[in-house]
């Protein structure tokens, strides 16, 4: 039987990270969000944010890294995998920021497919930025209706992940992937 990929999405500072964790934690199998390694590897090169400096050549190293998570969630031996953030949020963001990419994004997106995707909403008081999240509260809110498109273009049925503790959002994707 193959592992079911879910992916947690949403905006920057939503909670997405802190769910993995409280999943990895319980003994689940997680990939993390790769965007802060890329843009720290990006860093020691001497490029602040190389999001914002090339954003084609940012979105490329991220589709190759969320292709190889992609790929070895879909030969994992667990039931259930869960990704924070999956290859349709390359997309959304560069439409966030307006910019071109080339076609091979749009054609991962429709041969890499997950079986769920759960989605969070910005939420104002958790909202934090830092040396690597650059973006305002304003810009987030942004972010989130370019995923909830992206993902919808790909014919994807989002969950809702409500607002609580993270054990309590954990404990509802759980409850939602074992009903499904």
């Amino acid at each position: 039987m193959k592992a079911k990929k879910i992916v947690i999405t949403g905006g920057p500072s939503t909670g997405k990270s802190a769910i993995i964790n409280e999943l990895t934690k319980r003994g689940y199998t997680c990939y993390e969000e790769i965007s802060r390694q890329v843009t720290l590897e990006a860093r020691e090169k001497g490029i602040e944010q190389l999001f914002l400096t090339d954003p084609l050549l940012f979105s490329k190293l991220l589709l190759e890294g969320r292709e190889q998570q992609y790929f070895e969630a879909q030969h994992s031996d667990s039931e259930f995998v869960f990704l924070d953030r999956g290859i349709p949020d390359v997309v959304a963001y560069m439409d966030y920021v307006n910019e071109d990419y080339p076609e091979n994004f749009t054609e991962s997106c429709a041969l890499n497919t997950y079986d769920y995707v759960f989605i969070l909403a910005p939420w104002q008081e958790i909202y934090k930025s830092d040396v690597v999240r650059y973006e305002s509260f304003e810009q987030a809110k942004l972010i989130h209706q370019h995923l909830l498109n992206t993902y919808k273009k790909y014919d994807y049925n989002l969950q809702d992940v409500p607002f609580g503790s993270i054990e309590t959002r954990a404990q509802h994707i759980l409850d939602v992937v074992k009903a499904l």
